[in-house]
């Protein structure tokens, strides 16, 4: 019997999880209560999925972290690793902002024949809106310098029971430089253990993997089973702006920088990662889908495990292309829905902003929400705005988690090359 790859087995859960959810929605039309052990089912095997994979974020993030900096030998090179990946990272978020910024001032989606579109395009039910008003309420840009704040935990262990990826990671970079610098025997025994640890969570990591077509079916069928084709249909203009975006920097900004940066074949980059952007797209946790884009990236791409566990478990957390994109246009969407005449001025502000509050954003499905309140708090708009994206923000968080993880993918893959290693994918001189 044939054995399918990964991918085409995620291809085909998807498939097949449209096409049941679409049954089911249609179904559930004429007989609502027919439909519901398919949720509820679907419901709880995607969840039981999830929970695996963020059951091995924290021992992964720290691990990889920990044992990548013991391989790295000097804090020279540290330095040097650590100023190329934030450098890239910073980069590579303000190219995908600026051709956000761009499309949404040509198409205009928040103008409709020539008006604004704020009254037409109120689409959210007032529940929906305050519910989702509720875990945003307050925020402000105080929330950019508690960005900061959260580099550096007062309590590590809740740090982590919350998810808190960016303390997580400080620790993991300052434990594992201060690490190789105590004397031996102490040093490689702590070297041998976190080194035991990665390879374990690996081995989970590959565990989990195995299941990952039955999580996704079980996910995707829900959301389509859920909503079926009403959350393409509201708000039009907007989502394909925002898909139109995505797209240009996935096709367009990164596989340049593969070309003529990295020096490598954009098209097995994309080939090694299809695992891990399915996985990014159906989940849309970038966090989640950290354990498959490591694997991917060494495996597929030939990456080494010094640059993989160093760069992306950092990626994960600070680099956020799709969802900084998305933070621009979502507020320039509003601000136009709304009637408002943005200056030059005011829009660098959201692109400023975006920026910066993409850099520690959780990779967890709609932390965005919170970002877009901070940018829509700093140019004067009422938050009542986040509820026209409601809508389709699950679908558009599922695209936008991928580019994140592509561009994650990118940096691993130009870092390794500046650092002189050949991959599989490095192009014919």
């Amino acid at each position: 019997m044939i054995r399918l790859q990964l991918h085409w087995q995620i291809l085909i859960a998807i498939g097949l999880a449209i096409a049941v959810g679409l049954g089911i929605n249609l179904l559930s039309q004429n007989n609502p209560a027919s439909a519901a052990p398919f949720l509820s089912t679907f419901s709880f095997v995607g969840t039981l999925f999830l929970n695996a994979l963020k059951m091995i974020i924290v021992p992964l993030i720290l691990s990889s972290i920990i044992s990548g900096i013991s391989t790295l030998g000097s804090s020279n090179d540290l330095r040097r690793l650590g100023g190329k990946t934030l450098g890239f990272y910073l980069a590579s978020s303000l190219f995908a902002i600026l051709m956000g910024l761009f499309l949404v001032n040509i198409i205009q989606p928040g103008i409709i024949n020539g008006e604004p579109a704020g009254e037409r395009l109120n689409l959210s039910s007032q529940e929906e809106v305050g519910a989702n008003l509720d875990k945003i309420e307050g925020r402000g840009t105080g929330d950019v310098a508690a960005v900061f704040h959260r580099m550096l935990p007062p309590n590590i262990v809740q740090a982590a029971a919350e998810g808190q990826m960016l303390g997580l990671i400080c620790f993991g970079l300052l434990f594992g430089f201060f690490m190789t610098r105590i004397a031996s025997p102490m040093r490689e025994t702590l070297v041998n253990f976190w080194q035991g640890v990665f390879e374990t969570m690996m081995g989970i990591t590959l565990f989990i993997m195995k299941f990952t077509p039955i999580g996704v079916f079980a996910l995707v069928a829900n959301t389509v089973a859920s909503t079926g084709f009403k959350a393409f249909v509201p708000v039009l203009t907007f989502f394909f702006t925002v898909v139109l975006a995505l797209a240009a920097h996935t096709f367009i900004t990164m596989p340049l920088i593969l070309k003529f940066l990295a020096k490598v074949n954009p098209v097995g980059q994309y080939r090694g990662m299809t695992p891990a952007l399915l996985t990014a797209f159906s989940t849309a946790s970038s966090s989640g889908t950290l354990p498959i884009t490591m694997e991917c990236m060494e495996k597929n791409v030939g990456l080494s495990n010094r640059t993989v566990s160093f760069v992306l478990p950092l990626g994960a957390t600070i680099n956020m292309d799709g969802t900084a994109l998305y933070e621009c246009v979502a507020a320039m969407f509003i601000a136009q829905a709304y009637g408002l005449d943005l200056t030059l001025a005011t829009q660098f502000t959201i692109v400023a902003i975006a920026l910066l509050t993409s850099i520690g954003v959780a990779g967890i499905p709609s932390a965005s929400l919170v970002a877009i309140a901070v940018i829509l708090s700093a140019i004067g708009l009422p938050l009542e705005g986040i509820g026209m994206l409601l809508v389709t923000d699950r679908i558009l968080d599922m695209m936008r988690t991928a580019v994140n993880v592509f561009s994650d993918s990118c940096c691993a893959t130009f870092i390794a090359r500046s650092e002189g290693e050949t991959t599989q994918i490095a192009a014919k001189s």
